[in-house]
């Protein structure tokens, strides 16, 4: 029996949709068809799955592991946990591949699969691959045995590794997602004094929504920070692989400054090693990474783009302003939220100032959150492409890695085509309030020259 998927829940990164809407158990059977054939093809015979705590997440697991068994390999279970758990099983285990069930930080009522083939990330035209194995059916046959394997303590243990000195007092968010259990544990083992917040795993996310790149996510963290007196607060998305931060004040550490922090104990450590941001993060990272000698390099934004490149390079560190921070340096080269938080810590120990000193040296940027407006699939690109030509035709300084990211004396604008969605993406950054009116202005005309306009905001 051949199976079509939902063309919108192909996504460029992973799988992902409204469950009973765009995903359901039928398309989690036909992933692990695929999947499976695939390992198998490859010469490989077992996978590792693990799942988010969603409502949806144990049937669509059930409907994998079947898909899976079906084609002939073997699966090991390693249950609910974070997705980098997951990562981490396919890292350390005897299996040729994983399979995360999670929605990452979508609402409740979404799901998905994140995958790994070979310790390398399976996105792109390798999506779109299963897709078609699934229209024509293309797909071993075979029984493979299911094994459950309880990772949870390696993987604490692993995180406690990357802990290097220094106690502090801090407030840490689960946000009701399934890295709560994880940091229940790794907390039990840290020096200092921890206040944990929503750490029990309940995927309909009744305290807040477990985005920790959105500030209104992180009132309930920047309330504890202050009532408790802590020296900083950590959060964390729906499936552990983002990370936000607070310094003792409050005041939001964003992606790009939590890796201009984390960049400097290894920098001492790698002299001149190539560090990786994306497309979205601060002038102020790129110089920082200067400063501290080594070498900053603008890459794509995602997940899978930005590890193949790390491997390119040989960077020991990479990090995208949504907050997923990717460690190669004494790690496995995927982002992991909560290996991130151990090596914060460990970071502002080794820096020898508090977080807050830290976070106020920082250069003031007056810079604007990310703005979406959605745009027929149809156009996204095209319009992008219709930006770079004027610019380049009137000779503006155009960085093209992804998108346009444009220099001028006032700082920097963006203007990049989502990858997973129908919305076009800017974001500005100044010295100065009146710079950031005239660089708005500047997207605002090249958005209009291509007969579109801001104002209306998209849903994340």
């Amino acid at each position: 029996m051949s199976h079509v998927f939902d063309p919108t829940s192909l996504r460029e990164y992973d799988i992902r949709g409204v469950v009973g809407k765009t995903l359901g158990t039928a398309d989690a059977n036909a992933i692990g068809r695929g999947f499976a054939t695939l390992v198998r093809r490859a010469g490989g015979t077992r996978v590792a799955v693990g799942r988010d705590g969603r409502v949806s997440s144990p049937e669509l697991e059930a409907a994998l592991v079947a898909g899976l068994t079906q084609s002939g390999v073997d699966v090991v279970r390693v249950g609910l946990g974070p997705t980098p758990m997951l990562y981490y099983a396919e890292a350390t285990l005897e299996v040729d591949g994983g399979i995360m069930i999670t929605g990452s930080h979508n609402p409740a009522d979404y799901n998905g699969f994140k995958m790994v083939l070979q310790h390398k990330p399976f996105f792109g035209e390798d999506i779109q691959k299963l897709g078609q194995m699934a229209a024509e059916a293309d797909w071993d046959e075979g029984e493979g045995a299911v094994s459950d394997y309880d990772i949870v303590d390696n993987y604490v243990g692993r995180l406690m590794a990357g802990y290097a000195g220094g106690a502090y007092r801090i407030g840490w968010d689960a946000g009701n997602g399934s890295a709560g259990p994880v940091i229940e544990k790794l907390t039990k083992l840290l020096p200092g004094e921890h206040h944990l917040l929503f750490t029990d795993v309940d995927g309909r996310f009744p305290n807040h929504h477990p985005d920790p790149t959105e500030e209104k996510n992180l009132a309930a963290l920047k309330q504890l920070v202050a009532d408790k007196n802590l020296d900083f607060g950590l959060a964390f998305d729906g499936d552990g692989d983002r990370i936000g931060a607070v310094d003792g004040t409050g005041r939001v550490i964003w992606g790009d400054q939590l890796l201009a922090i984390l960049a400097e104990p290894v920098l001492k450590e790698l002299p001149g090693a190539t560090i990786i941001a994306d497309v979205k993060a601060s002038q102020a990272l790129f110089d920082r990474i200067e400063e501290l000698g080594g070498k900053p390099l603008m890459w794509k934004t995602g997940h899978s783009l930005i590890k193949t490149k790390m491997r390119e390079t040989d960077a020991p560190l990479a990090g995208e302003m949504s907050g997923h921070i990717f460690f190669a340096h004494d790690y496995y080269g995927f982002d992991d939220a909560p290996y991130a938080a151990v090596r914060l810590i460990r970071a502002v120990h080794m820096i020898g100032k508090s977080m807050t000193e830290i976070r106020g040296a920082m250069p003031n940027m007056i810079n604007t959150p990310e703005m979406r407006f959605q745009v027929d699939e149809s156009r996204k690109f095209a319009v992008v492409d219709e930006i770079l030509e004027r610019l380049e035709a009137a000779g503006a300084d155009v960085n093209r890695t992804d998108g346009a990211r444009v220099n001028t004396p006032d700082g920097w604008w963006l203007l990049r085509a989502s990858n997973t969605q129908d919305v076009l993406v800017a974001r500005a950054e100044a010295k100065t309030e009146e710079g950031l009116a005239r660089l708005m202005a500047q997207i605002d005309e090249q958005l209009a020259l291509s007969g579109l306009q801001r104002g209306a905001q998209a849903a994340h």
